[in-house]
C-alpha cells in the first residue's frame, strides 16, 4: 500500500497491560474477531475478558460467546461446559440453551439435547429455527431407536448359531463370526454384544485355539474397545492381561498381529479417556486407567523374556511399547510410564537386544527383533527429560552389560558385546559408555580374529557399529582398520567379508562429501563398491547378509564416482529395492541413506566468498566439491533412478509400518521424494508410481524437516498435476493440512509461496476443499502474506484469497469492521505489477457478484476507488477490462446510490467506448 511499511499480519492482537482495557472492549473486540471467522483469537479474546470481569451478567454472556467458539472449533466437551456455565447465571438464556443443545447432540447425548431444545421452544414459540431443530433431532432419534432394534435381532441371531453345539457347519460359524465384526463396528451394535453376556462369549472363541474363530473374536473385541474407555476397562477386567499377553505370544503370525491390534487400541482408549461414552444426566464418573495401561505393559515386558513367545510376538510386543509408551510430543510434560518402563523392564529389553541367534538357550527372535529392541532403547532415552534420569539409564545398561561380562566366560563376553552393539544402534550415548568398560574393546578387537563364524560375527558387527561414533573413530582407525583389512583379505566365510567391508566403508567415509578429505588410496574405494554391488546382487547369499552390503553403499556413496557407477548398474539398483520391501526392515536406513546420497538432497550450504578468501588466507582446510555432484549429474542420476522404480520401493518402505521405520528414515525418505519432485516433468511419473499416496503420513508424522520436505513435495505435485488425479476421492482433504504448514513463519520464502500456489488449485476445486482450508485456519496466515514485500509471494496470497472468496465465511470477512482486507483489494486492483491487479480485480469481482453488500462498502474504503475502476476499463488488458466492468455491473445493480456515484463520474462515458469495441466481444 503507498505510504505504509509492508508488514505480516498477526493472528491475535496483543491487547496490552490487562487493567488498560475494559473486559467490555474485550467482548466487543472478541466479537469483531469471530464474525472474521478468527474463532482461536475471538476465544482468547473473550477468555481474557472473564479474567478482568466480576459481573455475573456479564459473565454469563462471556461463557455463552466461548461455547459458540467451541462450537466452530469442534471442541464439544468445552462448548458444553460454558454453555452450562451461562444458563447457570441465567435459566432462561435461549442462546446457551440452543448452544448446549448442538453440542449434547454432538456428544452423543441426544435426550439432554432434546430436553434443551424443548425449553428454548417454549421460552421462544414463535422460534422457527428452534421447532426445525427439535424436529431434526427428533428425525434422528427415531433412526437410531430403529437401528438399534434392528442390531438386537441381528446379534441375538449371530449368538444362537455360535452357542448352538450341535451346529456342524463351520461355514456357518464362521459367516457368524465375520458379521459380529461387522456389527460391532457400528456403535450400536457394539453397545448390545457388550450388554448382551458378548465378552464372555468371545472368551470362549479365543480359548478354541481355532485361528478363524481367534481371529474373528479379537477383531469384534477391536469394534467394543475403539474409542470407549469404560467399556475397555470393563473387558480387560473380564479378560485379563495375562490371557491377551499369551494370545499376543502365539506362533499363528495372524492371531498375533490382531491381539496387537486389540492391544493398541485398548491402549488408545484407556490413554484418550471418553470419546464416544454415552453418559446420563449427570456426568460420567472419571475413571482411572493409569493402573491397567500399567498391568498391560507390564505383562508385554515380560512376555519380552518368556522363552514359549514366538518370535513375531515377541517382536509385536515391542512394536506395541515402542508406539504407547514414550511421550508423542515434547509438549506432554509427564513421561512417568517410560520411567516405569525403564526401572521395570530395561533389562528385559536388553534381553531381547543381548540375544546371540544360534548360541544354547537363546530366545527366538527374528531379523527385525535386536533392531526394534535399540529403537525401543532410543525412544525410552529421548522421553528423559534430564540428567538424574539419563545417570539412571546408563547405569542400569552397564550393570547389565558387566552382569554378563564378568564371570560368564565366553558366551557371557558374546551377549555383552551384542548388547554394546544394541546400544550403538540405538541411545548411542549408552552404548558409547557401555563401550569405555574396562576389557570390552579388547574383547571385541580379539574375538574379531576368533575361528567361530558366530563370534566373529558378533564381534566385526560390534566393531562397525562402534566405528561411526565420536569417541571410538580414532581408536577404531587406529587398531581397527588393519584387523578389517586382514579379516576382508583372508576370510573364507562371505559373511564375515561382507561385515569387514563394511567397516572399512564406514572408516573410509569419514571426509564425507569433501572430495579432498578421501580416507584411502586412489581407486580403492570404487573396489569396495564394486564388491559390495556384487554381493547385494548374489541371491545365493541369505538376505540378512546382503543388507551389508547396502550398509556399505550407504557410506560409500558420500564419493559422486560411486553414485555414478551404481545408478549404471541396474541390477544393483533393482536388487536394493527388492530389499526394501522385503521382510527385513532393518535395511531401511541404509537404502534411504544411499539414495539420499545419489540425489544430493542432504542439506548443503553455498560457502561465502569471503570467508573461502579468509580461510586460504589462514591455511585453513576448505571442503571441496565434487565435479559429478553438480547439478546436471545430480538430475541425471534421478531420472535413472525413476526409470528403476525408486518410487515403488520408496512407497513400500512408507506404507509398511516398522519400529525401523523411525523419524530419522521417514526424514530421509521425505528428502529423496523432493529430490525427484525438483523437475515439473518427472512429477506424473512420482505419482503414477505411488509417490503422492506415500507422501501424505511421512508431511504429517516425524521430524520436523522430514514433514516440511515432505509437504513440499507435495506442493510442488499439487501445482503442476491436476490434484483431483494425484490424490483422487477422500486423500485430496488429507493434503491440506501439510500444505497449510508450510504457510507458517519459521518456512522459507519458497515453501511460503509453493504452500500458496498448491491451496490457491485446491480452493478452486471445490466449496468443501474451500472450507478444509478454512478449519485450518489458514485465511489469517493468507492476509499475512498479502503485506509481503516479496513480489511473488504478495501476489500468490492474492490469487489464493481471489479463490477462497467463493466461500461465503470469506466474503463476510471483508465486511467485518475494523477490518482493511477490501481496502487492500481494492488499492491493489490500481498497483503497477499487472499481475498483482489481475489477482486482486478478480477477487473484488469475485466478492462483488457473490455478495452484494460489499459492492456498497468499497466507496466508503478509499477515496480513489473511482480512480482505480476506471484504470481498470482503461487497462490495455483485455483481461483486467472485463474483471473492471464486471465489478461496475455488479454495483450498479447493487444499489442505487452507488449507481449515481458511477454515473455522476465518467463512467458511462468509458462504458460507451468499450460497448462499441467489436475486437473484445
Amino acid at each position: 500500500i503507498p505510504g505504509q511499511p509492508p508488514v505480516r499480519a498477526q493472528g491475535h492482537v496483543p491487547t496490552g497491560a490487562h487493567r488498560q482495557v475494559t473486559a467490555e472492549q474485550l467482548r466487543a473486540r472478541g466479537n469483531a474477531l469471530f464474525q472474521a471467522g478468527d474463532h482461536g483469537a475471538a476465544l482468547a479474546t473473550y477468555t481474557e475478558a472473564l479474567s478482568l470481569s466480576d459481573a455475573v451478567s456479564e459473565r454469563a454472556v462471556l461463557h455463552r460467546n466461548r461455547a459458540a467458539c467451541y462450537l466452530k472449533l469442534e471442541d464439544y466437551t468445552k462448548a458444553e461446559a460454558d454453555a452450562t456455565k451461562a444458563i447457570e447465571a441465567d435459566g432462561r438464556d435461549v442462546k446457551a440453551l440452543f448452544r448446549r443443545s448442538q453440542a449434547l447432540q454432538q456428544l452423543g447425548r441426544l435426550d439432554q439435547a432434546v430436553s434443551d431444545l424443548q425449553r428454548c421452544v417454549s421460552l421462544e414459540p414463535k422460534n422457527k429455527a428452534f421447532h426445525e431443530a427439535l424436529r431434526a433431532l427428533g428425525s434422528s432419534m427415531h433412526e437410531k431407536m430403529k437401528a438399534m432394534c434392528c442390531t438386537d435381532s441381528k446379534v441375538e441371531q449371530m449368538f444362537q448359531i455360535l452357542l448352538d453345539l450341535d451346529e456342524k457347519d463351520a461355514d456357518k460359524k464362521q459367516k457368524a463370526a465375520q458379521n459380529l465384526i461387522v456389527l460391532a463396528r457400528e456403535e450400536a451394535g457394539a453397545e448390545k454384544i457388550f450388554q448382551s453376556d458378548g465378552v464372555r462369549l468371545l472368551m470362549q472363541l479365543l480359548d478354541t485355539a481355532k485361528a478363524d474363530l481367534m481371529l474373528a473374536a479379537l477383531r469384534t473385541l477391536v469394534g467394543l474397545c475403539s474409542g470407549h474407555r469404560s467399556r475397555t476397562m470393563a473387558i480387560l477386567a473380564e479378560l485379563g492381561a495375562p490371557r491377551l499377553a499369551a494370545v499376543l505370544g502365539v506362533e499363528h503370525e495372524q492371531v498375533s498381529l490382531a491381539a496387537c491390534n486389540l492391544l493398541h487400541v485398548m491402549f488408545d482408549s484407556l490413554k484418550e479417556g471418553l470419546q464416544k461414552d454415552f453418559r446420563g444426566k449427570q456426568d460420567a464418573v472419571v475413571l482411572d486407567s493409569s493402573k491397567d495401561l500399567k498391568l498391560l505393559i507390564k505383562h508385554l515386558l515380560e512376555l519380552l523374556v518368556l522363552e514359549g513367545a514366538s518370535a513375531h510376538g515377541r517382536d509385536n510386543a515391542l512394536n506395541l511399547l515402542i508406539k504407547v509408551v514414550p511421550r508423542k510430543s515434547p509438549k506432554e510434560t509427564n513421561n512417568s510410564l517410560s520411567l516405569w518402563v525403564i526401572d521395570q523392564g530395561l533389562k528385559k529389553i536388553l534381553e531381547v537386544g543381548s540375544t546371540v541367534c544360534g548360541s544354547s538357550g537363546s530366545l527366538p527372535v527374528t531379523e527385525n527383533s535386536r533392531m526394534s529392541a535399540s529403537v525401543l532403547l532410543s525412544k525410552l532415552y529421548e522421553d528423559l527429560k534430564c540428567d538424574a534420569e539419563r545417570e539412571n539409564f546408563h547405569h542400569l545398561c552397564e550393570d547389565y552389560v558387566r552382569s554378563w561380562f564378568e564371570g560368564h566366560e565366553l558366551p557371557g563376553k558374546l551377549r555383552a558385546i551384542q548388547t554394546v552393539s544394541c546400544l550403538l544402534q540405538g541411545p548411542s550415548d549408552a552404548g558409547n559408555r557401555v563401550l569405555e568398560l574396562e576389557g570390552i574393546m579388547d574383547s571385541v578387537l580379539s574375538l574379531c580374529a576368533s575361528v567361530c563364524e558366530a563370534h566373529q560375527l558378533v564381534a566385526v558387527e560390534a566393531l562397525i557399529h562402534a566405528a561411526d561414533k565420536a569417541k571410538r573413530a580414532s581408536f577404531i582407525t587406529a587398531n581397527g582398520v588393519n584387523l578389517l583389512k586382514e579379516i576382508y583379505k583372508h576370510s573364507e566365510r562371505d559373511s564375515i567379508r561382507i561385515r569387514a567391508l563394511v567397516g572399512l566403508c564406514k572408516l573410509g567415509s569419514a571426509g564425507g562429501t569433501d572430495f579432498s578429505m578421501k580416507q584411502f588410496a586412489e581407486g580403492s574405494t570404487m573396489k569396495l563398491a564394486k564388491q559390495c554391488r556384487k554381493w547385494l546382487c548374489n541371491e545365493a547369499i541369505d538376505a540378512g547378509t546382503r543388507r551389508w552390503a547396502v550398509e556399505g553403499l550407504a557410506y560409500l556413496t558420500f564419493d559422486a564416482d560411486v553414485k555414478e557407477e551404481f545408478v549404471e548398474d541396474k541390477a544393483a539398483m533393482q536388487a536394493m529395492f527388492n530389499l526394501a520391501k522385503s521382510e527385513d526392515r532393518s535395511v531401511l536406513y541404509a537404502v534411504a541413506s544411499t539414495l539420499v546420497n545419489c540425489t544430493n538432497s542432504y542439506d548443503h550450504e553455498e560457502p561465502d566468498p569471503q570467508m573461502l578468501e579468509l580461510a586460504k588466507y589462514a591455511k585453513q582446510h576448505i571442503p571441496e566439491q565434487h565435479p559429478k555432484d553438480k547439478p546436471e549429474f545430480v538430475r541425471r542420476r534421478v531420472r535413472k533412478l525413476l526409470t528403476a522404480g525408486v518410487v515403488s520401493a520408496l512407497a513400500c518402505m512408507v506404507k509398511n509400518e516398522n519400529p525401523a521405520l523411525t523419524n530419522s528414515c521417514r526424514e530421509l525418505i521425505s528428502r529423496v521424494f523432493l529430490a525427484l519432485v525438483e523437475e515439473a516433468e518427472d512429477r506424473g511419473s512420482v505419482v503414477a508410481q505411488g509417490g503422492g499416496k506415500a507422501l501424505i503420513p511421512l508431511s504429517l508424522e516425524g521430524t520436523e524437516v522430514g514433514q516440511t520436505k515432505a509437504a513440499q513435495a507435495l506442493a510442488k505435485i499439487t501445482i503442476t498435476f491436476n490434484p483431483e488425479m494425484a490424490f483422487p476421492g477422500e486423500r485430496i482433504y488429507e493434503v491440506v493440512r501439510p500444505l497449510v504448514s508450510l504457510l507458517h513463519l519459521q518456512r522459507t520464502a519458497l515453501e511460503n509461496f509453493e504452500g500458496l500456489m498448491a491451496l490457491t488449485n485446491l480452493a478452486g476445486i471445490s466449496e468443501r476443499l474451500r472450507q478444509k482450508i478454512l478449519k485450518e485456519r489458514a485465511v489469517p496466515m493468507i492476509e499475512g502474506f498479502m503485506f509481503e514485500e516479496h513480489e511473488l509471494i504478495r501476489l500468490a496470497a492474492t490469487e489464493c484469497m481471489c479463490n477462497m472468496a467463493m466461500s461465503k465465511e470469506v466474503q463476510e470477512m471483508f465486511l467485518a469492521e475494523g477490518s482493511d482486507r477490501l481496502k487492500l483489494i481494492v488499492l491493489y486492483s490500481g498497483e503497477e505489477d499487472e499481475k498483482l491487479r489481475r489477482a486482486a480485480s478478480g477477487t473484488l469481482a469475485m466478492l462483488t457478484a457473490l455478495h452484494p453488500p460489499i459492492c456498497k462498502r468499497i466507496p466508503q474504503v478509499t477515496v480513489h476507488w473511482l480512480e482505480i475502476l476506471q484504470g481498470l476499463l482503461l487497462s490495455p488488458s483485455a483481461e483486467l477490462q472485463h474483471r473492471g466492468a464486471v465489478v461496475v455491473m455488479n454495483m450498479m445493480a447493487a444499489a442505487r446510490e452507488v449507481a449515481e456515484q458511477l454515473i455522476a463520474s465518467e463512467m458511462l462515458e468509458i462504458l460507451s467506448v468499450l460497448a462499441k469495441d467489436k475486437d473484445k466481444p
